[in-house]
C-alpha cells in the first residue's frame, strides 16, 4: 500500500520566522537606498577616478624620467669633477680614438652645445612659470617677485663667466706668429692663439645640468596635489573640520578654485616639459662626454667645472633656501604639497637578549630584573622567546666548563654546583618564588611556581619554568 508523503512546509515570510522587516537588519536600514546610506555615513572620503592604460604609462615614463634627472646631488658633482680630473688628464697624454663627436662640426655641438644656454630657457622658463602660477594660485606678482628671478640670476652668471672665460684667453695669450698682439687679427691670419682657454662649453653643460635638475623638482609630489583637491572639496561642502593634516586647509576659496583651474589645464604640458627636460639634460651629459675626450686641456675644463659648481651651489642651497631674502626656493608657494622629510635607511635590529653582550645580560643579581624584562621582544604582548643570562658559577665557589650554559645547565660540574647554579639561574630570571618556604628559592617544597616577577608568570614560559624546578629538585 503507497505511502502517501507529507508535505515539507518551509517557513514563510510571515511565518514562525517573523517577516522580514521584524528580522534584524545587519546591513543596512529599512527604508533607506544605497546612495543615502552612502552619503549619510560618518568618515567617509571620496574616491579617486579610475586610472586608465594611458594614465599608468605616463606615470611609468615620468618615474624613470625623474629616476635620471634626480640623481642624487651627493654623487653626481663628484662624478663629473672626478670625470673632467681623469678622463682628461688621460686624454692629455694618451689621445683618444677620433669618433663624431671630435668633430667640431658635429650635429649635436652646432645646433645644441653652442646654442645650449637658449635650450636650456627653452625648456625651463614655460615650466617654472606653469608650475609656479599652479602652486601660487595664480598670484601673477608672487610668479614674477618669487620665482622668476632664478633664471635671471642664471642667465647673468652664465653671461658673466663666459665673457671672463673669453677675456682671460685674449689677455694672457700670445699668437704663434709674432706681429700679432691681439686674438682676433691673429685668427684672421690664419695662426694659432696661445693662452688659458677656461672651458665654455664644460661650464654651459655642468651648470645647465644643475640648473635643470633644480627647476625641475615641482614634479616630485605633483600627483599628490588632485587627492588634496578632492578631499579639501570634500571638506569644504560637508563642513567636515575632522581632517586637520590637508595642506590645502588654509587657502581661501577664491585660491583653491585658481589651484583647481590651473592644475587641471598646466598639468599635460608640464608633464611634456619634465620628459623633455630630462632628454635634454641626457644630451648635455653626452656632449660632456666629448668634450671631456676631445677638447680643452685637463686644467681649462677643471677650472670651468668647478665654477659651475660653486656658482650652483651658492645660488641654489645657499641662497635661495634663506627666508628672508628673494627668489623663493624651488617648489615653495602658498601650501607645502612635497613631503620633506626621508625614511630612514638601514634600519638597525636592537640587540638580542640572547647574547651575552646585550644590555640585559650586563648586570648580575636580582636588580636588574625588571629592566631585563622590559626590554625582551614581545609581539601583541607575548615574548618571542624567553631571555637567557650567563651566569658566573665560580662566584659560587665551584669552577664550571668553558661553554657553560644557564639555560640548560651543561657543563657544570657537581651535584651541589648543579642545584645552587639552577637556584641562582631561576632567581636571576624569574625572580624569588612567592610564597616559598624554608627551601628558598631553590627549595621545591612548598615553593609553588609563581614568581615575584609577574612577567615570568606567562605561560610561554612554563616549559622553562618547568626544567629548572625539574631541575633543582
Amino acid at each position: 500500500m503507497a505511502s502517501k508523503r507529507k508535505p515539507i512546509h518551509t517557513p514563510s515570510a510571515s511565518g514562525a520566522g517573523g517577516t522580514n522587516a521584524s528580522r534584524p537588519q545587519m546591513n543596512f536600514r529599512q527604508g533607506l537606498n544605497d546612495t543615502t546610506a552612502r552619503s549619510e555615513a560618518k568618515g567617509t572620503r571620496p574616491t579617486a577616478t579610475p586610472t586608465s592604460i594611458r594614465e599608468v604609462l605616463t606615470m611609468m615614463v615620468l618615474h624613470v624620467c625623474k629616476k635620471i634627472i634626480f640623481f642624487d646631488t651627493s654623487l653626481k658633482v663628484p662624478l663629473y669633477l672626478g670625470s673632467l680630473f681623469i678622463v682628461s688628464l688621460i686624454g692629455d697624454f694618451t689621445p683618444y680614438p677620433k669618433t663624431y663627436l671630435a668633430r667640431t662640426d658635429n650635429l649635436f655641438n652646432v645646433y645644441f652645445v653652442k646654442l645650449g644656454w637658449a635650450w636650456t630657457l627653452l625648456f625651463a622658463f614655460p615650466y617654472l612659470a606653469m608650475t609656479s602660477i599652479t602652486i601660487c594660485c595664480g598670484d601673477n606678482q608672487r610668479l614674477l617677485r618669487n620665482h622668476m628671478p632664478r633664471l635671471g640670476i642664471a642667465t647673468v652668471f652664465w653671461f658673466v663667466w663666459t665673457k671672463l672665460f673669453n677675456i682671460i684667453e685674449s689677455s694672457y695669450g700670445r699668437c704663434s706668429m709674432r706681429g700679432f698682439d691681439a686674438k682676433t687679427p691673429c685668427l684672421k691670419a690664419g695662426h694659432l692663439w696661445n693662452g688659458f682657454d677656461i672651458s665654455g662649453h664644460a661650464f654651459i653643460l655642468i651648470y645647465a645640468s644643475l640648473v635643470l635638475m633644480e627647476e625641475a623638482r615641482p614634479i616630485i609630489g605633483w600627483e599628490s596635489i588632485k587627492d588634496l583637491l578632492r578631499n579639501e572639496e570634500h571638506n569644504r561642502t560637508n563642513n567636515d573640520t575632522s581632517q586637520t593634516s590637508n595642506p590645502l586647509k588654509s587657502l581661501k576659496d577664491e585660491d583653491l578654485k585658481a589651484l583647481k583651474y590651473f592644475y587641471t589645464r598646466f598639468t599635460p604640458t608640464i608633464r611634456l616639459f619634465f620628459v623633455g627636460m630630462t632628454m635634454l639634460q641626457l644630451l648635455w651629459d653626452l656632449m660632456l662626454v666629448g668634450t671631456m675626450l676631445y677638447h680643452h686641456r685637463m686644467a681649462e675644463k677643471v677650472l670651468s667645472g668647478i665654477i659651475a659648481v660653486v656658482t650652483w651651489f651658492v645660488t641654489y642651497r645657499a641662497w635661495y633656501p634663506i627666508p628672508t631674502v628673494l627668489p623663493d626656493p624651488v617648489g615653495k608657494g602658498l601650501f607645502n604639497y612635497q613631503s620633506l622629510s626621508k625614511p630612514e635607511i638601514g634600519l638597525r635590529r636592537r640587540a638580542s637578549l640572547l647574547q651575552s653582550g646585550s644590555s640585559a645580560s650586563a648586570g648580575g643579581g636580582s636588580s636588574n630584573n625588571t629592566g631585563s624584562s622590559k626590554e625582551i621582544p614581545k609581539f601583541m604582548g607575548m615574548p618571542l622567546y624567553a631571555a637567557r643570562q650567563p651566569f658566573n658559577a665560580s662566584a659560587m665557589g665551584a669552577p664550571v666548563g668553558s661553554n657553560a650554559s644557564s639555560l640548560e645547565g651543561s657543563g657544570i660540574g657537581g651535584g651541589a654546583l648543579q642545584q645552587g647554579g639552577a637556584s641562582f639561574v631561576s632567581s636571576h630570571l624569574y625572580g624569588s618564588r612567592v610564597g616559598s618556604g624554608s627551601g628558598g628559592i631553590g627549595s621545591s617544597s612548598g615553593g609553588g611556581s609563581n614568581y615575584s616577577n609577574s612577567e615570568f608568570n606567562h605561560p610561554s614560559y612554563a616549559r622553562y619554568r618547568s626544567r629548572f624546578e625539574r631541575f633543582e629538585s
